[in-house]
């Protein structure tokens, strides 16, 4: 094969994740807020979730995944062309949190860039490697879904602080040899703008700076419209799944394991029952890990390779949806 006549095959090589020690629990929760543990579980089916440390930011998040990712892999991380990390809470806005990642993995000079899309940013960020893959640029990407997302949550908005943690996922997505019939079969990625007012952190770049005002305001926090994200989370991850079924001319039964953002564990069997989708088939990881943004897919993909569940030669597709309002799936054979 040669690049610019064959078009490559990509496969997942190795996945990896991490969450930070300290716990924040549903009881701490109802310490400061004005609901309760069996109120947050019915409703979201979290328990607890990760908290970063006062002295760590995402990238050191991602470094530990992207360690455990390159190690499962089995290609050095000298071997690694690009990096790509998802995240919506980067350590500064310059550098990127990839070429700060680069440096410490001390892998090749090669494209290091970050990619905002919030909770779908993992699936976008998967996407774009496979495209790379596949067109012979590359051999190795290393993807990563990382955020320290409870800094920009407000500790005392019930909507908000018991569904969002902290964690990082990372996947080494390679070429795939000819003797390997693992691949990527497509993605369906979609954005819908005009409902980006749904879920926003107001504060937060030139639009609006972080100012006394905005932090007397509380606009440096996450705010979201709570019953319309339900809504329109459980229509697009079901269309993104459809999407997914109908191009690759497969039926719900040909999926081993449906791997959808963990934001709640009620869209999850939503999504599932939209597309009949059986609830055994479904990844659900959220109890001790919440909502993870762009890390979601990752921590939910590994947990579900590292326990056994997802073998060789399986399908597994993944689904996430996030501010933007963005969406996509990936169908892919492990």
């Amino acid at each position: 094969m040669t690049t610019g006549s064959m078009v490559y095959r990509s496969r997942i090589a190795g996945t990896g994740s991490y969450l930070p020690e300290k716990l924040r629990t549903n009881k701490d929760i109802e310490a400061v807020c004005d609901t309760s543990d069996d109120w947050i579980r019915e409703r979201t089916g979290i328990e607890s979730r990760h908290i970063a440390a006062e002295d760590q930011a995402t990238s050191d998040l991602a470094y530990e995944a992207s360690v455990r990712a390159i190690e499962a892999s089995g290609i050095p991380a000298s071997e690694i062309d690009m990096i790509l990390v998802a995240t919506l809470s980067p350590d500064h806005v310059m550098p990127n949190t990839a070429c700060l990642l680069q440096q410490r993995l001390q892998t090749k000079p090669g494209m290091a860039v970050d990619l905002s899309a919030a909770c779908s940013g993992f699936v976008y960020a998967l996407s774009i490697a496979d495209l790379f893959i596949k067109n012979g640029q590359v051999q190795n990407v290393l993807v990563v879904g990382a955020e320290v997302l409870h800094r920009w949550v407000n500790p005392v908005d019930r909507n908000t602080v018991i569904l969002f943690g902290d964690g990082a996922g990372a996947a080494v997505v390679s070429r795939s040899s000819e003797d390997q019939d693992s691949l990527i079969y497509s993605h369906h990625l979609h954005a819908e703008g005009n409902l980006s007012y749904l879920l926003e952190i107001e504060a937060s770049g030139t639009r609006r700076m972080i100012d006394k005002e905005a932090l007397d305001k509380g606009l440096n926090y996450v705010t979201m419209q709570g019953r319309e994200i339900f809504k329109h989370a459980v229509r697009t991850m079901s269309k993104c799944c459809s999407e997914a079924l109908e191009f690759n001319k497969m039926n719900p039964e040909d999926i081993d394991w449906l791997i959808p953002h963990q934001a709640n564990v009620r869209i999850i069997e939503a999504v599932a029952k939209h597309f009949s989708f059986p609830m055994e088939k479904v990844v659900v990881e959220i109890a001790d890990v919440g909502n993870t943004s762009a890390a979601t897919v990752p921590i939910a993909l590994d947990r579900t390779v590292r326990s056994g569940r997802l073998k060789r030669g399986q399908n597994a597709l993944l689904t996430a949806f996030g501010g933007g309002l963005t969406s996509g799936s990936l169908l892919l054979k492990y």
